[in-house]
Parts: structure tokens; C-alpha cells; sequence
């Protein structure tokens, strides 16, 4: 069930967004000034946004920026204002569509569905496990919408455990697998990888996953929750 965070202020909109929405299976919350609709965003984990323009305490333009700030989480823009510069501005600023007032609840759920379609097309190449997004071909790692800067090899070591996850490595098949076969060094080399991992790591929920170690066996990339 996908969640989409409705910003919007007026209460005659918010119902029918909502009926619509939870019509189609959608999961819903509302949000009515801007102040909090950042805080609530970021808390929330929307899959999706419907983000009004003309709000109480900070508009759509400053919540959209702030969005775009920590995330490439959609967001749809909603107002009166019909004016094709107004629709630039969104667009450029990162809006994903925009939809002008009055319109069709039917037209919000097609626009939403395309929108939808199309992130998780993009996405397809991601591996997700809870909040830690790892992108094998682009070589990114996100936790929380933000990017991890990595040494290369604790990145390599990162993306060969979680393409296994939940296996087990003993310190000799990590060193042949990520190291390579011509490695010399210390096999502990292996440890403080994993321990600086970790450390990139630590606001990972555990609940979602972690780096275990297997007392006289080797490393797993355990996870909980994907």
C-alpha cells in the first residue's frame, strides 16, 4: 500500500483527496499549514506527495526545496494558479506534475499512477532494505534519502555482502571476493572494513538490517526487513 502525504489547507479539497485516494488503496495523511509538513515528510516516509502552493506558515515552493533537500520522493504540486509560469517554476524546482484547481478526482489518480509508474521504474536497479538504498550498477549508497561517501573498498565490500544477504563469509572468502586473489596483506584488514562500515551505518535501524558477526565463522549482511 503506497502512502501519499497530502499538503493542502482547504478542507472540501482534503476529503475529497482522501476519499479518492483510499478508494484506490491509498494510504493517506493530511497535513494542513506548512509548517509542519516537512517534519511530518520526513517522519512519515511518504512514497508520494500532494503539495498545495498557497499555505499558512510557509508555502509549497520553500516545502517543496526543503523535500528536495533530503529526497527524490515525488511530489505533485496543487493550485489555483493557472499561469504557465506558475507550473515552470514547480516543474523546475523539482516537481514531478502539477495539477491546477478545479480538477477531476479521476485525473489525480491517473496523474498519480504515471507518476508512481514511473519513479519505480528508475528504481527497479535499486536494492532496498528498509531505509538503506544500494545501487549496484551507479556504485550509490543511501540511508535516508541521503548518499554515504565510502572508500571504494569498504563500497565494494558493502555491495558484495548485500548481494548476499543473510550468508555468511568466512574473513578468507571476503579477502578472495573483494580483495582478490593477489591480496598479501593481513586478513584483518577484513575487520576494519566491517568496523568502519558500521560506523558509516550506525542510523540504519536495526530493526532493518546490520553487518553481523559470526564468532569464529565470519560476516553476514543480516537483514530484517526489506
Amino acid at each position: 500500500m503506497s502512502r501519499v502525504l497530502i499538503v493542502e489547507d482547504e478542507l472540501a479539497i482534503n476529503k475529497v483527496l482522501k476519499a479518492y485516494l483510499q478508494k484506490e488503496g491509498f494510504e493517506t495523511k493530511v497535513i494542513m499549514d506548512g509548517l509542519s509538513a516537512t517534519s511530518t515528510f520526513q517522519e512519515w516516509d511518504p512514497e508520494l506527495v500532494l503539495l498545495d502552493v498557497m499555505l499558512p506558515g510557509k508555502d509549497g515552493w520553500q516545502i517543496l526545496r526543503e523535500i528536495r533537500e533530503v529526497s527524490k520522493c515525488p511530489v505533485i504540486m496543487l493550485t489555483a494558479l493557472g499561469d504557465v509560469n506558475y507550473r515552470l517554476d514547480g516543474l523546475n524546482g523539482g516537481a514531478d506534475d502539477y495539477i491546477t484547481k478545479p480538477f477531476v478526482g479521476e485525473e489525480v489518480i491517473a496523474r498519480i499512477n504515471a507518476v508512481l509508474r514511473r519513479v519505480t521504474n528508475e528504481q527497479e536497479k535499486w536494492s532496498k532494505f528498509g531505509h538503506l538504498h544500494i545501487d549496484h550498477d551507479a556504485y550509490r549508497v543511501l540511508l535516508h534519502h541521503q548518499e554515504i561517501e565510502l572508500t571504494p573498498r569498504d563500497l565494494a565490500l558493502l555491495l558484495f555482502l548485500s548481494a548476499h544477504p543473510n550468508k555468511t563469509f568466512t574473513r578468507d572468502q571476503l579477502i578472495d571476493q573483494v580483495w582478490g586473489w593477489d591480496y598479501d596483506g593481513s586478513d584483518r584488514a577484513v575487520d576494519l572494513s566491517i568496523k568502519r562500515l558500521r560506523k558509516s551505518l550506525k542510523d540504519w535501524p536495526v530493526e532493518e538490517g546490520e553487518i553481523k558477526t559470526l564468532r569464529g565463522v565470519g560476516y553476514q549482511f543480516r537483514v530484517y526487513q526489506k
